[in-house]
């Protein structure tokens, strides 16, 4: 059985955004996660634009001591911690995976992968900034809206942002027209 030019291009695609990223999660679960400096450096950041945020709301905020910043929030609650699972890495390799898998120039790659990760990072600190809030006016909404709501927003960003790839960076939408 012989493929279609459209089933091998879907193929590729399929092959090379699982390659990239299980290989991502391979590397990130035997070296980078055990050597844990790239996981606090970005929930350090996190942490920081999200007080950053919370103070320019005009909340009083605190950090809980320790030499990375893990626990976070506002005054008056026992705080938000900032696990390994919530600093947006995944999504990261999520997003960065689809758009070097997806047909498309490398001059438009290399600015769309940076300037996603950056949106992708500044969502999650208003992730960060909103369930500290979440914990002060209603902790008991925290859970829902740390594991369903909040993830399905983030992941839907993501899908946003791979549909604007598609519909505005793609080849692909050019190989089909001809």
């Amino acid at each position: 059985m012989k493929l279609s030019s459209s089933e091998r291009r879907i193929f590729k695609f399929i092959f090379i955004f699982l390659g990239i990223y299980l290989s991502w999660m391979m590397l990130y679960e035997w070296l980078i996660h055990p050597w844990g400096l790239l996981d606090t450096l970005v929930i350090n950041d996190t942490s920081n634009w999200a007080i950053f945020l919370l103070e320019k709301m005009n909340f009083t905020t605190f950090v809980g001591n320790s030499n990375t910043i893990r626990t976070i929030g506002i005054d008056g609650t026992h705080g938000l911690w900032i696990g390994d699972p919530c600093n947006g890495l995944t999504l990261f390799a999520l997003f960065i995976s689809f758009i070097i898998a997806y047909p498309g120039s490398w001059k438009h790659k290399l600015w769309f992968i940076p300037a996603g990760i950056i949106a992708i990072h500044t969502m999650n600190v208003i992730r960060i900034a909103s369930l500290c809030i979440i914990v002060l006016k209603k902790p008991g909404w925290l859970e829902f809206n740390h594991t369903y709501l909040w993830q399905i927003f983030m992941y839907g960003f993501v899908f946003l942002l791979w549909f604007i790839w598609i519909k505005k960076f793609s080849k692909a939408k050019n190989v089909s027209q001809q």
